[in-house]
């Protein structure tokens, strides 16, 4: 019998792409027919996708809310209607009066939580329905700000029109957006003209495997089920609580275990038996692996 392959893949994403593209082929390469991700890139972006492969895929949502960092590089003096180079030009600015010290007092300006206006070429949903495809047919879109948080941001390279910054940031964050705020703040246009995905959470892309290492038979990038659940406490049970669990039964929780907290539920050779939600001091199982 064939052990069953499940768990995290760390994919690198190239340009061209779309996320769903990319993690389809990478499953097919793995022979697993069920994937899914925690986070979409644009078919202009490359870098680190968190792809759950098989029951995997039951563990995303732990991984959604992780924050990203990005290397970008962003072109001052023209805005697009896509925020990006694939779009069509709306505008040009000069950016003479532009410094690198300028430029670095701006950035600066952005560290902290901030108002974004996501792009209206989006996946944000409002009625159910993604902007992109209500700017398609024709529909004016106005999409509502959102708070994120801009942990960092650094000015790597300077070479007008072209510079590049890497950003850390939290989820739901749009790098074409930062782009386009950046080129407000100077007083001039600004547009994404690369973007690359660095990491996600404590997963990073120096770790992750290619499409074209998965499709030519190397296994790298893949991780065990249990680093999906790294950031939830944890809990060791034996035999007759797992076997409890494994029937939906529930099992006595920690006394210091607060009701509403989710445990991973580990074997004691330490693998990964269940996510459980602690309910009147018990762990009552939510997502079993046995």
């Amino acid at each position: 019998m064939v052990e069953e392959l499940w768990g995290l893949l760390l994919l690198d994403k190239p340009i061209g792409l779309t996320s769903h593209t990319a993690i389809r082929r990478a499953g097919r390469a793995l022979g697993i027919k069920k994937t899914g991700h925690a986070g979409t890139l644009d078919p202009l972006a490359s870098g680190l996708m968190l792809v759950g492969l098989g029951r995997g895929t039951r563990l995303l949502e732990f991984l959604v809310g992780l924050p990203k960092k990005y290397t970008a590089k962003i072109k001052l003096g023209v805005a697009t209607d896509t925020l990006d180079r694939e779009g069509v030009v709306t505008e040009v600015a000069p950016v003479e009066g532009v410094t690198e010290d300028s430029l670095s007092a701006a950035l600066d300006e952005f560290i902290g939580e901030i108002e974004q206006i996501p792009p209206v070429h989006s996946a944000i949903k409002k009625d159910g329905v993604p902007l992109h495809r209500r700017v398609r047919r024709g529909e004016e879109v106005v999409p509502e700000p959102r708070r994120v948080t801009i942990h960092a941001l650094n000015l790597t390279a300077f070479d007008l029109p072209y510079i590049e910054v890497e950003a850390e940031v939290s989820s739901g964050t749009y790098i074409r957006s930062l782009a386009r705020d950046i080129g407000e703040k100077l007083e001039t246009k600004a547009a994404l003209w690369e973007l690359r995905r660095t990491s996600c959470g404590p997963f990073k892309v120096d770790d992750s495997a290619t499409i074209d290492d998965l499709e030519s038979g190397l296994k790298r990038g893949i991780l065990e089920p249990e680093s999906m659940v790294a950031m939830l406490p944890s809990s060791t049970i034996g035999d007759k609580e797992a076997k409890a669990i494994s029937t939906g039964t529930a099992i006595d929780a920690p006394k210091e275990a607060g009701d509403g907290c989710q445990f991973a539920l580990l074997g004691e050779a330490g693998n990964l038996l269940a996510v459980a939600r602690v309910e009147d001091g018990k762990f009552k199982p939510r997502k079993v692996f046995i």
